[in-house]
């Protein structure tokens, strides 16, 4: 499965499916990394690691303007599957259309919990005792898509925003590469808004 990670910042999700496809965890490769941003870090990492890049800026594009070039870079590259690895952009409706059932995000919280941004300041804040990750299927809406895959994290007493997004984004790298290999093996099963996983036989 040919993938194309998105992202606007460091890429840390995005070198932990580069370690998951090298130590033969996960069947894929990365067919595209694209940044919105010329200042991302995960842009070294990723030409560091070989793989094709692209910077596609998107200050000062309108939303559908910028989707229709990533839509024909994405398909240029003949991307199966799309992975947003903290990209900082809500896709529109057409993008989603171009790729039904085949953009995956992974976010910091128990959705339908603190959607949106500083997930973990949320959870805090709000006082829970248990947060954690979540990897869905993206709509057009925020944070709003059929869940693949969750993993809970507890909320410590003396944890900080930073402390605590440490220990979620650990679990982040492993769940990730855990949902996209399940679509590789094709054993989601989408009904409503419920994602069953088959078994392997």
């Amino acid at each position: 499965m040919r993938l194309g990670i998105l992202i606007s910042g460091r890429g840390s999700n995005m070198e932990a499916i580069a370690n998951s496809i090298a130590q033969k965890r996960l069947d894929a490769e990365i067919a595209i990394v694209i940044s919105n941003r010329a200042s991302a870090p995960g842009i070294i990492t990723a030409r560091e690691r070989g793989f094709p890049v692209r910077i596609m800026p998107s200050a000062g594009l309108e939303r559908e303007e910028y989707d229709k070039q990533l839509i024909d870079e994405l398909m240029t590259h003949e991307v199966d599957l799309v992975c947003l690895a903290g990209f900082m952009r809500l896709l529109s409706a057409n993008f989603v259309r171009a790729f039904p059932n085949r953009v995956m995000n992974v976010h910091p919280s128990l959705l339908p919990a603190f959607p949106g941004l500083d997930a973990q300041r949320q959870a805090l804040e709000y006082g829970v005792k248990i947060t954690g990750c979540t990897v869905h299927l993206v709509d057009e809406f925020l944070d709003s898509g059929p869940i693949v895959i969750q993993r809970a994290v507890p909320v410590l007493d003396a944890d900080t925003v930073d402390s605590l997004s440490a220990r979620i984004l650990l679990q982040e790298h492993g769940i990730y590469s855990e949902a996209i290999q399940i679509m590789v093996e094709k054993r989601a099963v989408l009904e409503g808004r419920r994602v069953f996983i088959q078994e392997l036989d």
